[in-house]
């Protein structure tokens, strides 16, 4: 394992999160961090392809998977953001902490995130860093860029009927239960879990340490599912919309499914 690109992937995550927390400051705005949130794997994904000399294929793909992703998702927040202020989550967190929430998101928003691009990209990391491949590399090549594409899809799919959904007025008020939403609550979510399974599935093909790389998608999951994604998001959608209440008892929270009668 080359560990010059783990050490060029954290100073480049510490550089990119202090340069954004800095920007913040002014602005007086978090949210900013949602956008770029994306865009910093891609960065890793690049610095480690650049530092790295491992299989060129496998790195070539990795770089590519993630620039895609990271491009659509980031372009896709910044359309949402825009002109709508800072997000519910970060005012609360503002109003609960005081004058010195600048100071203190640093850690709690900034760094924190920071951390948790460093693991989950662990992928591309170790398949840019080490030369070697598995033994079952073309079948974890193939599979992983099946789920990372099934991954893709769920999300901006799931993203640009929400985007429709929510520009309709006759919309106002109502739940979104139509095309992948109504097998699942949060596509997007699910979309975004499967894409880092696929990427781990790429990395993982260099073999050796790669397959510590599976801290990646577990960790992407559990905060999806239990931390920032469907529970965070879903208590403040059950005060503000009752419907949702019904559509939480019929509906899959995270994994596709047939909705229940």
């Amino acid at each position: 394992m080359n560990t010059s690109v783990l050490l060029a992937s954290a100073i480049a995550v510490a550089v990119l999160m202090f340069g954004t927390w800095l920007l913040s400051l002014p602005l007086r705005n978090a949210s900013i961090v949602d956008p770029v949130w994306p865009l910093g794997f891609v960065l890793v994904g690049w610095v480690s392809a650049i530092v790295g000399h491992a299989d060129p294929v496998r790195v070539g793909l990795l770089v590519g998977m993630v620039t895609i992703w990271g491009l659509r998702l980031s372009s896709y927040l910044l359309r949402r953001n825009m002109g709508h202020g800072e997000d519910f989550r970060y005012q609360a967190m503002r109003r609960r902490i005081g004058p010195r929430f600048g100071v203190v998101s640093l850690v709690t928003v900034f760094g924190l995130q920071g951390v948790l691009m460093y693991v989950v990209s662990l992928p591309l990391q170790f398949g840019a860093g080490i030369e070697g491949s598995g033994g079952a590399a073309i079948v974890l090549v193939v599979l992983g860029v099946a789920v990372w594409l099934l991954g893709l899809v769920f999300e901006a799919v799931g993203d640009a009927q929400l985007r429709a959904f929510k520009a309709d007025p006759a919309s106002a008020g109502q739940v979104m239960d139509r095309g992948l939403w109504r097998y699942t609550r949060h596509p997007n979510y699910f979309g975004d879990a499967c894409v880092w399974c696929g990427l781990f599935l790429v990395g993982a093909s260099a073999g050796g340490w790669a397959w510590v790389g599976v801290v990646s998608p577990l960790v992407m999951t559990y905060f999806l599912r239990f931390v920032s994604g469907v529970t965070m998001l879903e208590r403040s959608l059950v005060k503000r919309r009752p419907a949702y209440a019904d559509y939480m008892a019929r509906t899959s929270a995270f994994i596709p499914r047939r909705p229940r009668s």
